[in-house]
């Protein structure tokens, strides 16, 4: 069976990053999969600049670096083209436009699922959206 092709979402890796309860867990065995290759990690690219911002409050820009770098060889990077990016401005169908970018990321990697906790957030999203506890559960299905 091949492994899952899977983009985990920026409040999956912020989980980690700081430790945030009660989530942690979960995701860190997620981002653990990934790192052990049962699974095929991606971030995209824009969640990378989002949680170096995010995470200034806590970190100097030095650690911050080094928080991403870590993660960086844990998980590709997804990106999204011109196209991409156009169809996801066109799109209404995303209340929050930065989760629309993360389902055009996935789609680019021909993703299985994108990991989220929100996944509300992703109701309408061409790529289905797993909770980490879900994603854990069905791989321990496979």
């Amino acid at each position: 069976m091949k492994n899952m092709v899977v983009l985990i979402d920026t409040n999956i890796i912020l989980d980690v990053l700081q430790k945030r309860e009660p989530f942690y867990k979960a995701s860190d065995a997620v981002l653990m999969h990934c790192a052990t290759k049962k699974a095929k990690g991606y971030i995209a690219l824009h969640s990378v600049s989002n949680i170096f911002f995010i995470l200034r409050r806590h970190c100097t820009a030095d650690e911050r670096r080094k928080l991403l770098i870590g993660i960086l060889d844990i998980l590709q990077v997804a990106n999204a083209d011109r196209k991409s990016v156009r169809r996801a401005l066109r799109r209404n169908d995303f209340t929050d436009f930065e989760d629309c970018l993360q389902d055009e990321c996935a789609k680019q990697i021909n993703a299985d699922y994108i990991i989220t906790r929100n996944t509300n957030d992703f109701s309408t999203s061409e790529i289905s959206a797993i909770t980490p506890t879900d994603f854990l559960k069905l791989l321990k299905e496979t």
